[in-house]
């Protein structure tokens, strides 16, 4: 039986992985920061001598990371924590990987690219992130690819799942507020966690290492990604369109955004018949579990 470690299990992805394996015979070893239901374990993928300590006792076949530092606004305030945890994090756990013989799967994002193009970016496009989140991202695939053996990068956007994320925090609002501010210019495609968490499952026992972007199909805006979402609820709440500019003005202490992050999935169609959902169909999926 297969052995599969997850870093940062208890997370949106992290939950996610454990509901698409759910009928595989694996074994799974998940950790986090912080002891919860369903983690075996603390771990603090910083820390290089924690990190081989586990991994050599555990000696999993797989190595998941879904461990980062999310939060835009507070990396540009948190620069070294930041980078430990998604640059010098995916460096442990590949050094550990490489050592021990086994597969790393790393999350990585669409914010290592600027954001000022005009059509998808697929994986041969040149990183050039603009927040330090995306800048610290960026240094964690570079890493991966240093030194680790067998790895999969796949880099996805605007992820929602049990959890935290744009979705409930939408949901939440139209509890309070009859309108509602979004940000209409910046595109991307929204991507469910249990999408993502399929095709991690699709490429793990495949040895089509590399990176790949992994997005659900199709591209939206924020305002019209909410107005959708209040659509499946049942919500009267208004989306008062705004241009970044002028959310800057009413939040003057958030990151710049990628205006253009749209993903372009080249490599996973390229060299498989794996596709990920629409984004209106995962969405509306999403939806009837929460509601």
């Amino acid at each position: 039986m297969k052995r599969i470690l997850v870093t940062g299990a208890n997370g949106q992805l992290g939950r996610a992985i454990r509901k698409e394996y759910k009928s595989e015979e694996a074994e799974f070893f998940n950790t986090d920061v912080v002891k919860a239901d369903g983690v075996n374990a603390t771990l603090d993928i910083t820390d290089i001598d924690e990190v081989m300590s586990l991994i050599r006792q555990e000696r999993p076949d797989i190595i998941i990371n879904c461990a980062a530092h999310t939060n835009v606004d507070k990396c540009e305030q948190e620069w070294d924590l930041a980078y430990k945890i998604n640059a010098i994090g995916p460096r442990n756990l590949s050094i550990a990987a490489a050592e021990t013989g086994a597969k790393i799967i790393h999350v990585s994002t669409d914010y290592v690219f600027e954001g000022n193009g005009t059509t998808p970016y697929t994986e041969f496009d040149v990183p050039n992130p603009i927040s330090a989140y995306g800048k610290t991202k960026y240094e964690g695939e570079k890493f991966v690819k240093e030194f680790a053996d067998k790895y999969f990068i796949l880099r996805t956007a605007w992820l929602y799942g049990d959890g935290k994320n744009f979705v409930k925090t939408m949901l939440r609002l139209s509890e309070t507020n009859e309108e509602v501010s979004v940000v209409c210019d910046q595109l991307g495609s929204p991507t469910s966690a249990l999408e993502l968490a399929k095709m991690i499952h699709y490429l793990e026992p495949t040895e089509n290492y590399g990176l790949f972007h992994a997005t659900c199909e199709g591209d939206t805006n924020w305002a019209d990604f909410t107005e959708e979402i209040f659509r499946l609820a049942g919500k009267s709440t208004k989306v008062r369109h705004v241009t970044s500019e002028q959310y800057a003005q009413m939040n003057p202490a958030s990151a710049k955004r990628p205006a253009y992050s749209i993903l372009e999935n080249y490599m996973i169609k390229l060299t498989s018949d794996f596709r990920m959902a629409d984004w209106k169909d995962a969405i509306a999926e999403y939806m009837k579990q929460v509601l």
